[in-house]
């Protein structure tokens, strides 16, 4: 039996990433984080790979970091390592499209939006609830993708968000019926991997230096 915690694939022009911890609704501990930063290392690298679809199994997206973890360890390295990895798939070079389910959560929601697009189950549910236990929201991340008015509000409230609210707001690009989730971002993938090569890679890094340093 694998000790992975992601499950990966290589399609045509595309690669699928699962985080693949189900029995913890895919909660982000530091060997997650660190094999998710891995395999977007390894497409990075791999011109055959145009495009990165991030999908989870199980019937959650991600919870957030493991609370466990958090609480047992030594804040000031737990937090400089989670800018690190926070840093690394913000800026990761080639598009990624998030497939999200159920609960997109606290570092959950940070995930999917840190990806380029957004394709979200009507079943997904996002927000940063961690304010209510004392933990700052990532604000600057939020106004990245919402704008001001709406990242404060998610932030200061931590309340959750439903597919068809967060789809009003700009939080996800499109809402789909829980079955037709992953073709949905892998025709998309497939779209953005037929581009001439190199020309969404380009696209990325302007978007990038054109983005307020955030990590």
């Amino acid at each position: 039996m694998s000790d992975s915690l992601t499950l990966a694939t290589e399609r045509d022009g595309f690669a699928l990433l699962t985080l693949d911890r189900p029995d913890k609704r895919n909660a982000l501990s530091l060997a997650l984080r660190h094999e998710v930063v891995a395999r977007l290392d390894e497409f990075e690298k791999n011109d055959a790979v145009r495009c990165v679809v991030l999908a989870a199994a199980g019937p959650s997206f991600c919870a957030g970091f493991d609370k466990g973890e958090l609480l047992g360890g030594n804040m000031e390295e737990v937090f400089a390592e989670a800018n690190e990895y926070h840093r690394r798939v913000f800026t990761f070079a080639k598009p990624i499209v998030a497939a999200v389910q159920g609960q997109a959560l606290g570092g959950g929601c940070d995930l999917a939006a840190m990806c380029d697009f957004r394709i979200a189950a009507t079943n997904a549910v996002f927000g940063q609830p961690q304010v209510h236990f004392g933990a700052a929201a990532s604000y600057d991340l939020m106004r990245s993708v919402l704008g001001s008015g709406h990242a404060r509000e998610m932030c200061l409230t931590g309340r959750n968000y439903d597919a068809q609210e967060a789809l009003a707001i700009g939080l996800v690009n499109r809402v789909v019926e829980p079955g037709d989730l992953i073709g949905e971002a892998t025709t998309l993938a497939a779209a953005i991997a037929s581009v001439p090569a190199g020309v969404a890679e380009a696209s990325k890094r302007g978007f990038l230096e054109h983005q307020p340093t955030i990590f």
